[in-house]
């Protein structure tokens, strides 16, 4: 929750300092008078980035040589001062005074969704986008997937870069052998997050759309095998591993009958039970603190 938002020369944005309510905030303006900018402001503070692809050149107001923005939050029962500044010489966040932890300390204080024109594509898209988003609430929800994401990643990138460079087989399967555990721990987290909301998903599909509505998951590799068996290490032959190909995936079911606007509602669907289950963590978290 967050209870105060200062914007500081963020694109037509000169400054603004609203203090929040904890309900519903309603933004109303004339065109072109910086709504959209404020919930991209927002956006930038809770995810170090902007959610319409824009360059930091482009978010600074024009003249000035840097944005600021700045938040008061209230997460688990934990209240946070968090911030963000960024030029041409690169992005500083903090956190309680704190500038460790990057754009993911920022999302840890400060959750937010962004639901735009195009969120039926968590729907009819690529399964990148399901997995993005099973990774999101797996974020908040599970709470070593984010270290276990950060170390797969890692692992990934030293093995396929071993693989290229014809390392010794024992650095290779050294590093085969993280990144099928690692792998494994993410398929698992995954699995568990899909299925504590598939049932709400149904009561959701059936309320919204009259329809039933869920998600398949499909994990990336031959389910006859497993990962370690479907990964090869050879140096003779390096199979360099894709991330998109050897990552589990949430399948969708043919959308061909589906307006776009029916797309848009079981979207917001998912969107609004991962808004819950982050609530439901958060609960949690201060039942055990």
């Amino acid at each position: 929750m967050i209870h105060r938002f200062k914007v500081s020369d963020f694109r037509c944005i000169e400054t603004a300092d609203l203090h929040l309510s904890p309900a519903f905030n309603l933004i109303c303006g004339a065109n072109a008078s910086g709504k959209t900018s404020f919930l991209e402001a927002l956006a930038y503070l809770g995810r170090g980035k902007s959610f319409r692809g824009a360059s930091t050149v482009n978010l600074i107001r024009h003249g000035e040589a840097e944005f600021v923005l700045f938040g008061e939050t209230d997460h688990s029962g934990r209240a946070q001062k968090i911030g963000v500044r960024n030029s041409r010489e690169g992005l500083e966040v903090r956190v309680d005074g704190s500038s460790e932890g990057g754009a993911a300390a920022l999302a840890e204080a400060l959750p937010l969704q962004v639901i735009d024109p195009e969120v039926h594509n968590l729907v009819a898209g690529g399964p990148e986008l399901r997995r993005r988003f099973l990774d999101w609430v797996a974020f908040h929800v599970e709470h070593d997937h984010l270290e276990a994401w950060r170390r797969f990643r890692r692992a990934l990138k030293q093995r396929n870069a071993a693989l290229k460079a014809k390392s010794p087989p024992a650095a290779i399967r050294s590093w085969n052998a993280e990144f099928v555990e690692l792998a494994s721990l993410l398929d698992e987290s995954r699995r568990r997050v899909l299925d504590i909301t598939l049932d709400a998903l149904v009561e959701y599909g059936v309320a919204l759309l009259g329809t039933e509505l869920g998600f398949e998951y499909a994990q990336g590799w031959n389910k006859e095998k497993t990962l370690e068996q479907a990964t090869p290490y050879s140096t003779r032959a390096p199979s360099v591993t894709s991330r998109t190909r050897r990552r589990d995936s949430s399948n969708r079911p043919a959308n061909s009958t589906n307006s776009a606007f029916q797309l848009r509602i079981a979207a917001g669907a998912a969107f609004a039970l991962s808004a819950a289950l982050r609530c439901f963590s958060a609960r949690r978290n201060r039942r055990q603190a």
